[in-house]
């Protein structure tokens, strides 16, 4: 199954489709504001810019579940990545990652393995899911390998539509 085939919300609560990103690499990440590893926005937000176009964008989830580092309304989430960090690469819904409640989407996710072969839930805010154009999900960069760490840029540069 490919990532497009799943429902999303946007932050502002309107069904969106994944769809809109084929053909596209994509790099989602569980996302929280109040997080120690919350200024990976800014270089989320400079990976976004820098490939944005070559056929790349970086998804956003913001998740509550870690530490309750999310508390905010999409409104106080828009709010704060736009106004500290200049998020301009798309934001959805608040979601689930782990548990009973996981979204479909995190359920196929969670099924890729990181560097180590590791598969299964997600560790904490800022996990990172790299998509190909095709839609498959191909990597996975658990939360402190930043953004902009070798292997995550070379991961994206050889996903990069040709």
């Amino acid at each position: 199954m490919s990532i497009y085939d799943y429902d999303v919300t946007t932050l502002a609560g309107e069904p969106a489709n994944l769809h809109d990103y084929e053909g596209k690499a994509l790099l989602m990440v569980n996302v929280a504001s109040r997080c120690g590893l919350t200024p990976q926005y800014e270089t989320l937000e400079q990976l976004h810019a820098q490939y944005a176009d070559r056929g790349f964008a970086v998804l956003g989830f913001p998740c509550n579940q870690f530490g309750g580092q999310e508390p905010g309304t999409a409104d106080d989430i828009a709010e704060f990545c736009s106004a500290t960090y200049g998020v301009t690469f798309p934001m959805f819904a608040k979601t689930e990652v782990n548990g009973d409640n996981r979204d479909p989407l995190y359920t196929e996710l969670v099924q890729v393995p990181d560097a180590e072969g590791k598969t299964g839930d997600i560790q904490w805010n800022f996990e990172k899911f790299l998509i190909s154009p095709a839609g498959e999900p191909v990597a996975r960069f658990r939360p402190r390998t930043t953004p902009d760490a070798p292997e995550v840029v070379s991961a994206i540069e050889a996903q990069l539509p040709r």
